[in-house]
């Protein structure tokens, strides 16, 4: 955990959060919360976050994709299938401002940990249940997984309207995305009741929330009801749309205005292209986006990158060279800000995380290393409230897991 003073003088200083989530979804919203400054605990089962085990690692349970999920937490490893673990979480959520879990409503109704349940318990609870479908709905209830949820809720008919093969964009979009959403959903209950001093259920479900966020501009003519279009946003569907290839490498440029056009075409030889009806303005280069795109990428190709990025600086047209997932580390800008972080483990291996995008004049919290399974269980229940003989037999029952303990899955072992 970040130092008591940083979280002191943090955003979300004095919120506890209950993360009953797991893989991707749920822990990158509460990553951002911890961010933030939220005391984070993450409640595992003992045999932790599967995500402890996907990827490369240099130490057991500590493998590459949870390392980017679950920095600035505590871990606390309880066996809710056992009545003393479920005692000891409830023990917790009475000092709790928020419960966010995944699981489907009637596991949790069944476990004693249903919204009504825990909401008279404790009136201030943020209870946020981050499911695949809303509840009520005809999915309700199903599993959901990045894959399915970026199938349905239309990113595979898009890749395939663009490029002709169906496929899901290469990266957990749908989990990423609906963390996201998740996290401000949060942030907004947590505000609202720091008006009316009552907590609230929040619901977040992964198929709504991607259709949203992708109908932001693909629902395009299906808003016109009364003379409806077709749905899909042309120009970023165009199979044009993408990096250009220079003479020697790829170029990002993205000329948008009139007057950025009316620039390029002219200060480029093609003062034809710049008086083109198709391309005069932003109506008519939406229409015409394939013919546009493939013009440039003619032009483009006759230079080399640093050529035209030393055009597009000179004529205020933004561009950029394509960076590899590699170059991101050394690049000059992230270098500048700070955004990688070095951080050592307390065995002693050394690490790199990128730390928050977002700064706040008033609140920092610097990265700590995501824990150990069970790091933080004695220590967490102690500050609940629990003696420490009663801490012991549930340790001692297998109802509670610390580091110190055995792993019963050996979390040496890469699943990725």
């Amino acid at each position: 955990m970040p130092s008591s003073t940083l979280l002191e003088n943090s955003a979300l200083a004095g919120v506890r959060v209950l993360d009953l989530t797991s893989i991707v979804f749920g822990p990158y919203a509460s990553q951002i919360l911890a961010d933030y400054g939220a005391d984070v605990i993450k409640i595992e089962p003992p045999e932790g976050d599967s995500t402890r085990r996907t990827g490369p690692q240099q130490e057991p349970g500590l493998a590459a994709i949870f390392l980017g999920i679950n920095r600035n937490k505590r871990s606390v490893s309880l066996d809710l299938k056992q009545a003393g673990a479920r005692d000891a979480l409830l023990a917790l959520v009475d000092d709790a401002d928020v419960l966010m879990h995944s699981m489907r409503p009637a596991k949790m109704a069944r476990l004693g940990l249903d919204p009504q349940t825990l909401c008279a318990r404790n009136p201030r609870l943020v209870y946020a249940g981050l499911y695949g479908f809303g509840e009520g709905g005809a999915y309700a209830g199903q599993p959901a997984y990045d894959d399915i949820v970026q199938g349905l809720s239309g990113v595979a008919d898009i890749a395939q309207r663009q490029g002709g093969t169906a496929r899901y964009l290469p990266t957990i979009a749908a989990d990423k995305t609906c963390g996201l959403v998740a996290a401000h959903a949060i942030l907004a209950a947590l505000f609202q009741r720091e008006r009316t001093g009552l907590g609230q259920q929040v619901e977040v479900p992964m198929f709504e929330s991607m259709a949203s966020y992708l109908l932001v501009e693909h629902f395009y003519g299906r808003h016109l009801q009364d003379t409806p279009g077709p749905a899909g946003y042309p120009r970023v569907l165009a199979p044009w749309r993408r990096p250009y290839q220079t003479a020697d490498g790829l170029l990002c440029m993205m000329p948008y205005t009139d007057a950025h056009w009316r620039r390029f075409f002219t200060e480029t030889g093609h003062a034809d292209l710049a008086d083109d009806a198709r391309f005069a303005d932003i109506g008519a280069r939406t229409r015409h986006i394939d013919a546009l795109y493939e013009q440039v990428g003619a032009i483009v190709a006759g230079h080399d990158t640093a050529y035209w990025l030393a055009l597009c600086q000179r004529l205020e047209i933004p561009a950029a060279p394509v960076n590899r997932l590699e170059d991101l580390e050394h690049d000059p800008h992230l270098s500048s800000v700070d955004f990688f972080v070095p951080l050592q483990s307390a065995a002693g291996h050394r690490y790199c995380f990128p730390r928050s995008p977002v700064r706040l004049q008033r609140s920092r919290v610097e990265p700590s290393m995501p824990p150990r399974l069970g790091e933080h269980t004695r220590e967490v229940l102690r500050q609940a409230g629990l003696d420490p003989a009663r801490i012991e037999r549930l340790l001692a029952s297998g109802a509670a897991l610390d580091h110190g303990n055995p792993d019963p899955l050996s979390l040496t072992k890469d699943t990725a």
